[in-house]
Formats: structure tokens, C-alpha cells, sequence
């Protein structure tokens, strides 16, 4: 027995990933865009709302988060400041440093698309796990603002594609995002889609 079990051939186990791989798999130029679906849970719910979408990113200084269902709804960020703006509705505009989560997203969100490991490392303690086939990376805020709202964000998924973002409030349920390939699943199977998986697994989106 035991010499037929080392006779067995040795399977390569998956190269562990590093953060600056993934970073740089990300990086995309702008102009650029992406469609989401994003999980809002409630102790006020059943069920979590779900909110679709897309993200843009115009030019390096801008990202646009656009809602299209259940309501139309536009939030800029640029320079320092966001608008929102939704039918029926004045536009307002405020400082940033009024919502450090929406600060948060944009220096991610302008980091990891510009794929500038160096602005990322300075805002966040980051760690990556897996492979490069199905690879997360945990971030945690320095910035006091944003750790007092914010406990982790964690980014899934495989080779090149962002697949879901998950942002661990320090209350409160957590929030989920689905990106890319898995927000199109997500569209495409309505309501019988399985958000957690699509998030979670790899080749869910693909069954």
C-alpha cells in the first residue's frame, strides 16, 4: 500500500495569489464601465433590496454610480464632492468628508482600476488568499473616518474579473455587490439567481 501511494503522481496545488497580481489583472484605463447588482439588507425587509445599475468611470478623476431599478437615481463623485441626483428631484451636491464611505469608494474604486497598489496600501491593510483562478482580497480602512463605519471590504474573484465586492459595516448587516459577469447572471436569472453563490463561487455563473 504504501508503495503504491507513492507511486501516485503528485497534483500541483495552485500558485497562492498576490495582492499585486490581482491588482494589476484590474486595472482598466478609463474611460470604463461596469454593470452591478448590489444587496441592500434591513431589519425593515423581508427580503434584501436589490438595486441594479452600472458604475462608470469617465475619466481618472470621476467615477458615476448610475441606478436603473427599482428607481433612477445618479450620484457623481469628483473633486472632493458628490452629487445625487434623481427624477423629480433638485440635485444636491456635498463635501465628501460628510460620507467617508462614499470617500472610501472612490479611492478604491480610482485605485483599483487605475491598478495603483501604492494608493490602495496607503488607505488599506490589505491580504489576499486563493488563486489565481479564484482569488479575494480583504481590505481593511486606516483612515479613523472610514474604520469607524466601515469594518473590512472584500473583493472576489477569478483571473482578471471582479466579481462581487463585499463591505462589512462595523452595524449592520453586511452589503453585497455584484459585478461584471456575475451581475449579468444575477439580471439574467432574476429572481431565482443565487446571489450569495454567484458571489462566492466561481462557476456558478457559469452552470
Amino acid at each position: 500500500m504504501l508503495l503504491a501511494t507513492a507511486a501516485l503522481p503528485s497534483v500541483a496545488q495552485p500558485a497562492a495569489v498576490d495582492p499585486a497580481w490581482i491588482l494589476e489583472r484590474l486595472a482598466r484605463p478609463a474611460p470604463v464601465s461596469t454593470p452591478f447588482v448590489e444587496l441592500r439588507g434591513s431589519a425593515l425587509l423581508k427580503a434584501p433590496l436589490r438595486i441594479q445599475g452600472e458604475y462608470a468611470r469617465p475619466d481618472d478623476d470621476t467615477l458615476v454610480r448610475r441606478v436603473q431599478a427599482p428607481y433612477a437615481e445618479t450620484t457623481t463623485i469628483r473633486h472632493g464632492e458628490a452629487t445625487i441626483a434623481r427624477d423629480g428631484r433638485r440635485p444636491r451636491t456635498f463635501a465628501l468628508s460628510r460620507a467617508p464611505e462614499l470617500a472610501g469608494l472612490q479611492a478604491s474604486f480610482g485605485a483599483l482600476l487605475a491598478g495603483d497598489a501604492d494608493a490602495l496600501a496607503r488607505d488599506y491593510r490589505i491580504e489576499s488568499r486563493g488563486s489565481r483562478e479564484d482569488w479575494t482580497l480583504v481590505m481593511q480602512p486606516r483612515a479613523p473616518a472610514l474604520a469607524a463605519s466601515v469594518r473590512d471590504i472584500t473583493l472576489r474573484g477569478r483571473g482578471a474579473e471582479l466579481r462581487c465586492i463585499e463591505t462589512r459595516p462595523v452595524e449592520g448587516a453586511p452589503q453585497r455587490t455584484l459585478l461584471a459577469g456575475a451581475a449579468r447572471a444575477a439580471v439574467a436569472a432574476g429572481d431565482a439567481a443565487d446571489d450569495e453563490a454567484l458571489c462566492r463561487e466561481p462557476g456558478a455563473a457559469a452552470q
